[in-house]
Parts: structure tokens; sequence; C-alpha cells
């Protein structure tokens, strides 16, 4: 089941986020970026997602920013033991949806450049690279999709 998350969940989403980045901690040097947002001030402004499976456990999450000419895709993240089952991409085209409803044309988003796997499955879901460049102290990559 999709849902927002409420502020009860908020253990579970740090959880799906801890599970789902801690292969890139060594890899890039320091916890990604997502591994440090507030998720509590997030739920509470309406901004995650969640797929809640059938034991109530949260399977996947996704953190969607609202911005005036464009939809920031913050931070999707799947539990690996439930990756590649397509809660990925059902809570992309929600994303999507949620666009066109704010009357956007544009999702953006921005990914670590050495998380090679995340560029390449943006890069099939019809993102394209319009940058890289250092900020908050990440070596990133950002892209946009443009709706049509």
């Amino acid at each position: 089941m999709i849902r927002p998350a409420r502020p009860d969940d908020r253990a579970g989403v740090e959880a799906v986020v801890r599970v789902a980045y801690a292969k890139y901690v060594e890899r890039i040097g320091k916890p990604p970026g997502p591994m440090l947002d507030d998720y509590q001030a997030l739920i509470q402004s309406g901004a995650v997602t969640l797929i809640e499976q059938a034991d109530g456990g949260i399977a996947a999450i996704i953190v969607l920013l609202p911005r005036t000419d464009h939809l920031l895709l913050d931070n999707i993240a799947v539990r690996p033991d439930r990756q590649g089952q397509g809660y990925g991409r059902r809570l992309f085209d929600l994303a999507e949806q949620q666009a066109r409803a704010g009357g956007v044309t544009e999702i953006r988003l921005y990914t670590h450049a050495l998380m090679t796997e995340n560029i390449a499955l943006y890069t099939r879901w019809g993102f394209e690279e319009t940058g890289r460049g250092i900020e908050a102290g990440y070596d990133r990559v950002f892209m946009r999709r443009q709706l049509t």
C-alpha cells in the first residue's frame, strides 16, 4: 500500500534509508546525504511517501519537494531485500503524477557521482544529466526528466 508517512513511521523510514544507503558509505567515504536528513521534519511537512507491506513493515520510501518550476525527487530508497520488485518504479510513477498535478513539467534529482548504478537507473527512467559539481561536500550529478 502506498501512503503518506506518519510521525510514528519515522523510525521505519530511517531504517529503510539506512539499509538502502549503507553500501555507499565505504565507497564515498562518509554517509550519503539522505542518511543525514531530518525525517521527522520531512514527514511532518508531508514530503515522505512510503510503501507499506502487508505485515506493516516499510519496503520503500520517496521524498518529494515541490519547487516553483519543478519537483525535486530528493530521495528514493528501497530496502535491499525488496529491490527488483518494482517498488522504486511505483514510487517514481507517483512522483510523476504529483509533478503533473502540481502543474510542473520537470522532475529533478541529484545523486553522488560514485553511485553509478543509480545514475544508470535514472537514465533508464528517462533522466538526462544536466551537470556535475560539489554541493554540501558531495560530488553530485544533477539530472532532470522532462514530462510530456
